[in-house]
């Protein structure tokens, strides 16, 4: 079905090639006729005259023409050799530009074209070399001539399909380099997407922790200074981590100069203290409950559940107005489930969040949750307050 496609290409090639051989083809003809090559038995040889002059211009005219018409052409040679035959000019290699026409024929139309072209071919070669020669046909040259013409339209059969195996693979080539840049750039943009979100969630949460720590030593400075020192050095402690995991995620956008730099800020569920220290501090009494054993998780799913973690305690401290936030941790055989409910105000008329929560901090806990096939749900509790649930398989096929 591609040697369609060589073909319009062939016609859209210039003819001034196509020509040089037509005229070469001529010449070589002509000069074969006016020395009579050939077998000396033709019957009644006639000497070069004005009309084998015009055959040998229709030859040249039409093997210029080969590559734009081949059906046309092989007719048209076949047609001249045995005219040329029957009129017994001189010379015998006109019959012989059929081979021309054979392997054009086979390269741009395919191998029935091409079969279809030599065994016509063939047939008029031997009607040609009777009508030339009778019944003194020397031996072995009908064989010769029917071997060359099979020969040809075999040869073209290969380069046609050469071709259309060279027209395939510049194609298919293309197509995976299309492929390849679009991955590239679907690539580039998830990385950004993600880098956005993790710098959401450090921030996010780094930001509440330090003004909640600050309206707590403010409050206390005149009254209470030892308490508000300790806040001010949680604000140190926390700015300090906040700082390092930033600088770790923007090192992502630089060059991979440093191939050994983690490309992701630390983070999992071993570090939970390190999260509910500036709840505490806040005023909020947070309470971790473990169930099952604890064990490793694989990175991706550690990672996602301390962030969903940090996010939903940064919206309890921004948004909750709560007293107690109760941190449920399920360690089941194929998932981890996750449970943060405070008892924070309910749903005002006047929000357009949930629940007056931070939208944009729960669409992003949804969509690392959803990345790794897990469930997430957010939004008031029947008893009261706001509660996040999120469940990440654990299995090694996550």
């Amino acid at each position: 079905m591609q040697t369609p496609q060589l073909s319009t290409v062939r016609r859209a090639a210039p003819t001034l090639p196509d020509a040089g051989v037509g005229v070469g083809v001529a010449v070589l003809l002509l000069a074969a006729s006016w020395i009579g090559v050939g077998p000396p038995w033709v019957i009644n040889p006639r000497p070069l005259e004005a009309g084998a002059v015009v055959l040998i211009g229709v030859v040249a005219v039409t093997v210029a023409l080969r590559r734009r018409y081949p059906e046309s052409v092989l007719v048209v040679l076949n047609s001249v050799a045995l005219v040329w035959s029957a009129a017994h000019f001189p010379g015998v290699l006109i019959p012989l530009t059929s081979v021309i026409a054979c392997y054009t024929l086979a390269a741009l139309r395919g191998w029935r074209w091409g079969l279809a072209g030599s065994v016509l071919s063939a047939l008029g070669a031997l009607v040609a070399i009777h009508l030339a020669f009778g019944a003194r046909v020397p031996a072995g040259l009908s064989g010769t001539v029917v071997w060359m013409i099979a020969t040809a339209g075999a040869a073209g059969t290969a380069v046609g399909y050469y071709r259309a195996l060279l027209v395939a693979t510049r194609a298919q080539l293309a197509r995976e380099a299309q492929t390849h840049e679009e991955q590239a750039r679907r690539h580039v943009v998830e990385e950004r997407l993600r880098i956005a979100r993790e710098l959401h969630d450090i921030l996010g949460h780094t930001m509440a922790s330090i003004s909640v720590q600050a309206g707590v030593g403010m409050h206390l400075l005149a009254t209470r200074p030892a308490q508000a020192a300790e806040a001010l050095t949680t604000i140190k402690r926390i700015s300090d981590q906040g700082l390092t995991d930033v600088k770790t995620m923007l090192g992502v956008l630089r060059s991979d100069n440093e191939p050994d730099e983690p490309r992701t800020p630390r983070g999992g569920l071993d570090q939970l203290d390190a999260l509910l220290d500036p709840v505490r501090v806040a005023g909020v009494e947070p309470k971790l409950n473990v169930h099952g054993s604890a064990r490793s998780l694989p990175a991706a799913i550690d990672l996602a559940a301390y962030r969903i973690i940090q996010e939903a305690l940064t919206n309890v401290l921004r948004h909750g107005r709560a007293s107690t936030v109760q941190l449920d941790l399920h360690y089941e055989p194929s998932q981890v489930v996750i449970q943060v409910r405070d008892d924070g105000r309910a749903a005002s008329p006047g929000d357009t969040t949930t629940n007056g929560r931070n939208g944009h901090g729960i669409s992003g806990m949804r969509e690392r949750a959803l990345a790794l096939s897990g469930q997430f749900s957010a939004g008031p509790h029947p008893q009261g307050g706001f509660r996040v649930r999120c469940a990440l398989p654990t299995r090694d096929e996550s």
